[in-house]
Formats: C-alpha cells, structure tokens, sequence
C-alpha cells in the first residue's frame, strides 16, 4: 500500500498530468480534433497521496478518507476515486477549497505505473459568521448565525442563531454536531438547546418553548435519509388578546413534553424547487410520554411525484394525511392545521377546520391532496436567465380535517367532508431552498366555520402540498 503524506505549507506542485481545478480556456478559432483516449486500459496504481494545507484537521481522519485511493488499477479508476475522495473530504465540513493534481510518481520507491496524487486544501476559518432569511409557515425570518467549524480537527461544529420573523417570532439556539465519517451509515450527532417564540394570531395564543434536542441523523441509502430525535422541553401557552376564546384560554399554561420521533425521507427528485422528474416521501411519527405532563402518538406520511409531460411541463401530485391519538394532557400546539398559502389554498391560514369563536382549534386526524401543473411563463421572457425562476402554476387542493372533540364513529363522517379549492399564479424560485407562489384562488367547496381566502394569495416556504 502506498503512503498518505500531510503538510501545513502551501507549496506549489508542477508536471501534472490531470488537474480537476481550473478549467482549460482555449482561446483558438482554428477546430481541433477531439481524440478519444480510453483511460481505462491505461493500468497506473498510486505510490503517494499528499494533502496539503491541513493546520486544524487530524491526519487520522484525512488518511482514513483518502485509502481508498490505493485500490485503484487503471487510469480511470484513480480519476473516479479521487473524485469520490474529494466529495468525502467535502463533506467533512473542515475545508472551503479543495483542489486535485494527478502526477506522475517520483522517488527511489516510485513504481513504473506509480502516480502521486495531491489534495490542496483550504481550511475553513475558525469562526464563520452570517446574515440570511429562511421561511417557516408562510412567515420570513432574519437569521443571525455564527459557527466555529472543525473545532476538534475531525469535522466537529458549534453554531449559535438567532432569528426574529415579521409576526414578533424569535428563536435562539446553540448547537453542537458530530460527525462519524468513517462509520457504516455515516451518521451525524447533533445537540441542541434551543428557545422558540411564536405567535399564532389565528388561533389566538402565544408559544414559548425552551428545551434540548438529539439528533442523529444517517443514511441507509445515497436517497435516504433518516432521523432519529429526542426532544425535552418546557413549553408555555399564553392567550394572545382579550379576544381569545375561552377553549384556547384552557390551554393555556406551562407544560413538560418529553418525545421521541423518528423522520425519514426518501427523496429521488431531480431537483429540490422545480422537479421535472421523481418522487419524494416523508414519514414521521412521534410518541410522547416517557415523562412530563403530556402523552400521545402521532403519526405524519407526506408524498410528492412529478412526470414530465413535455419539456419544462410538469404534471405534479401532492399528499399528506396525519393521525394523533391523544392519551392524556394533548393540547392545542399538538394539533394539525389545514389552510393556507402553503397547505390548501384559497383558506385562510389555518382556515379549515374546527374553530372557536372565529379561532382554530385543529383536529386529531386530516388529509389533503394537490394536483398541479408547472410551465414556463408564457412566451418564455427571460429564457435562459431571470425568467427560468418563474413557472406558472395551475392547481386544484383538497382536504379535511377531523375536531378533536368528535368520537371515532364520527371520524369517518368529517373526513368526507371535503374542502375544495382551484386557482392559478406565478411560482418564483428563492434559491435551492425554497419558492414563493403568488396565486389568484376560488374556494368552490367550504364547510360551515371555515375561513376561506379568495382572490389573491401569496405564499412563501419551503414544501408546498
């Protein structure tokens, strides 16, 4: 086997063969031919492997990564593996520059077939600092972060946030993650102490919760991804106004949850905003219980699939359905909500479903289903830059939701009780995180007490059913 070499200077290395850093600019109107080399029928094996630039990072964890090198047994196969190689030191989260130089082996212990493969590293700085948004439940935030990455040398973080939305919500949380790079299912630990703020002005109540989370999150295949949570926290309730019904008023007050919850996502969509091909699926559940003043099971299945019809027309079907059994001490906050930009268009947030004196009060059980139709802006303006952000968007919503106070022969009953909303807007891409969607909608089936919404909508966040 050959030898991993790793130095702190940033010595220039000259006489490549191959380089995946900077892309060849030929500057020549004269047409070159273009040869084909079958790489793979060149044998080479690699002596060395160098990796410069590491001061913080741990040899044992950047030797343990880059083994996989001296497997190889042709030309091919070392291209591809430092590839993969470089992707594993990517995704450490030490460095921020990761160049590759493939050379011919030198030295008295060089091989006739040898190649000496270098790795120039830039490591991140100590402390990284930023300002962005994110969206959660149709609402903006302004997110103030800091983190200090790779603090032990083996890709290990702390990160601190603060964020405050436009709805007088604020949240504030540090946190610690751990990285196992060199495990099977490449798991990644995460603890967390946190405080969130929220105002829900449509159900008439304020939310405080303070408490810890643990996350481990692993993969099982390259699309799947899973978490595993245990959450303690101390949440209180307080009423938002002196107009708060009564019902919201009785759960009001503080409380102990402790939960375990357990996500996992299979995502083969092609792209995360605009898909034009693939299905997602989302399972969650939940049991709360093992100690506090609140128990209950709740389960949570959302699903995505796209099939392309033409070039840039999309077809797209959309679901959700959620189920919470209610042992003792379930309130309000647990419940599930339908309405709105983001869930059923053409209500108002939080809009279907059970109310009381004009504020929701969820339900124990729902579904809902989407259909929609993704095409680029008439006449295509902007093609090719600002306008492939935009789609238009025809859709059709459906769902219902069952109150919390009906018994289970009632179930049935108001879960075909089906709201139904149709419209048609404009779709804007934000980055690959999350859209906004600005939709004319026609509530054209509602129940009595739900708050529809039509006409104009806007809508931001990240899923959209």
């Amino acid at each position: 086997m050959g030898t991993v070499h790793a130095k702190a200077d940033h010595g220039e290395v000259g006489g490549g063969l191959f380089e995946f850093e900077e892309p060849v600019d030929l500057d020549d109107e004269r047409t070159l031919p273009k040869p084909s080399i079958q790489l793979g029928g060149v044998r080479a094996r690699v002596d060395r492997v160098h990796v410069d630039g590491l001061s913080r990072t741990k040899d044992d964890v950047v030797r343990g990564t880059v083994n996989d090198l001296f497997l190889a047994t042709d030309f091919e196969d070392v291209i591809l593996r430092a590839h993969k190689v470089r992707r594993a030191l990517d995704s450490m989260g030490c460095f921020r520059d990761i160049g590759v130089l493939i050379d011919v082996s030198s030295g008295p212990d060089a091989t006739p077939e040898g190649l000496e493969v270098t790795f120039q590293v830039k490591e991140l700085s100590r402390i990284v600092g930023g300002i962005n948004t994110t969206v959660s439940e149709n609402e903006g935030n302004l997110v103030i972060g800091v983190k200090m990455p790779n603090v032990l040398g083996r890709g290990e973080r702390l990160h601190a946030e603060y964020s405050v939305g436009h709805r007088s919500t604020s949240n504030f949380s540090i946190a610690a993650t751990k990285p196992f790079p060199r495990t099977p299912l490449v798991p990644v630990l995460t603890t967390s102490i946190f405080q969130q703020n929220h105002e829900y002005p449509w159900s008439g109540y304020r939310l405080l919760d303070r408490g810890v989370l643990l996350d481990v999150a692993f993969k099982t295949s390259p699309r799947t991804t899973h978490n595993l949570q245990w959450e303690g926290l101390v949440r209180d309730t307080s009423v938002l106004s002196k107009t708060t019904s009564f019902k919201v008023r009785e759960s009001s007050g503080p409380q102990m949850k402790s939960a375990l919850r357990h996500i996992v996502t299979v995502d083969n969509r092609d792209e995360p905003i605009f898909p034009q091909r693939g299905t997602r699926v989302q399972f969650s559940s939940e049991v709360s219980g093992l100690g506090g003043g609140v128990a209950f099971l709740k389960s949570e299945l959302l699903g995505e699939a796209n099939v392309p019809l033409a070039e840039n027309i999309v077809f797209q079907v959309s679901g959700a359905l959620g189920v919470l059994h209610d042992m003792f001490g379930t309130e309000l906050t647990e419940h599930f909500y339908l309405g709105g930009a983001t869930t059923l268009r053409g209500f108002r947030q939080r809009g279907a479903g059970p109310h009381s004196d004009n504020q929701a009060t969820g339900g124990r059980m729902y579904w809902a289903s989407g259909v929609h139709l993704y095409t680029p802006l008439p006449f295509r303006p902007g093609a090719g830059g600002l306008g492939d952000l935009f789609r238009s968007h025809l859709f059709a919503n459906a769902g219902c939701l069952a109150g919390p106070e009906e018994s289970s022969a009632m179930y049935l009953s108001s879960l075909s009780q089906v709201r139904v909303s149709i419209g048609a807007g404009i779709a804007l891409r934000l980055g690959r995180v999350a859209k906004a969607e600005l939709n004319y909608c026609v509530p054209i089936r509602a129940c009595a007490g739900d708050a529809t919404a039509p006409g104009l909508q806007l809508g931001v966040g990240a899923h959209f059913l």
